[in-house]
């Protein structure tokens, strides 16, 4: 086999480009997905949305066409193998190819482990967060392989996958560990699809809008108002850059890291 190389860049002509790429974002409907579809988008990236939700996948996809592109949604259950591997045959119809996989869907859970429910809900968040990454990995990447033209995974972890300083307020501990697998995940990637030219990063937000921040107690938004660095919580459409930068020719050498995006909150730690 030969070894596919991602090219350095020789300038910052171009250097941030993505216009015409294929990119498939799991959760790409709502919360921080919307705001990493919607950077590539807007960036001039092609973009496939897959979520449970097709009615609002659809809605979102179709108010992209106001940047080009091509854009869809496909309906899929990224905890379910057989879903995963439906959802992927669709986007390997709707594009020749894919650049770009950002494994964006996720969901969080606030019962106590030890709680009648508490295993359940293990399962339940592990199966999302860890085995549906692998699920849609296991059912992508192949193609991106066979493309011969390489290609960026980015994996969107959390810093809850390297702290649990707050469980005693915030019982999240299926989350936590699945972030933490996510994370071993992404270098094991890294380090074995190197040689077919596909670059697997994660990022790891810290407090940022989105669906979860329901689930947070009141002192949290207290907390980042008075005490984080930038005394404020992160946006959607930031991570969304970030991932434009990962995936982009001036990220060409970056390859298993984990990405911490928190407004400093490891610092306090």
């Amino acid at each position: 086999m030969a070894i596919v190389k991602n090219p350095p860049i020789e300038s910052m002509t171009g250097a941030f480009d993505i216009k015409g790429k294929n990119v498939v974002v799991t959760g790409g409907n709502r919360g921080i997905g919307l705001g990493i579809s919607t950077a590539f988008a807007q960036c001039g990236a092609n973009v496939a949305i897959l979520c449970r939700n097709e009615e609002s996948g659809k809605s979102v996809a179709e108010s992209f066409s106001k940047y080009g592109g091509r854009h869809t949604c496909i309906q899929v259950d990224i905890a379910n193998q057989s879903s995963a591997a439906v959802a992927a045959k669709h986007v390997y119809e709707f594009f020749d190819r894919v650049d770009v996989l950002v494994n964006n869907a996720g969901i969080g859970s606030t019962t106590n482990f030890f709680a009648p429910n508490g295993l359940q809900e293990w399962h339940k968040i592990i199966n999302t967060n860890l085995h549906g990454v692998a699920n849609m990995v296991y059912s992508i990447v192949p193609g991106m392989k066979e493309s011969g033209h390489g290609g960026t995974i980015i994996n969107i972890s959390s810093v809850g996958g390297q702290r649990v300083s707050n469980s005693r307020e915030h019982d999240n501990s299926p989350y936590n560990a699945s972030k933490a697998g996510l994370d071993i995940f992404t270098k094991y990637l890294a380090l074995t699809l190197g040689d077919y030219g596909i670059r697997c990063n994660a990022i790891a937000p810290g407090m940022t809008h989105s669906d979860l921040d329901k689930d947070l107690p009141p002192a949290a938004f207290e907390m980042a108002e008075k005490t984080l660095p930038t005394h404020r919580f992160g946006e959607p459409i930031e991570i969304g850059a970030l991932c434009v930068f990962l995936a982009s020719p001036a990220g060409s050498q970056i390859t298993g890291t984990i990405m911490v995006h928190d407004g400093g909150l490891m610092t306090m730690v």
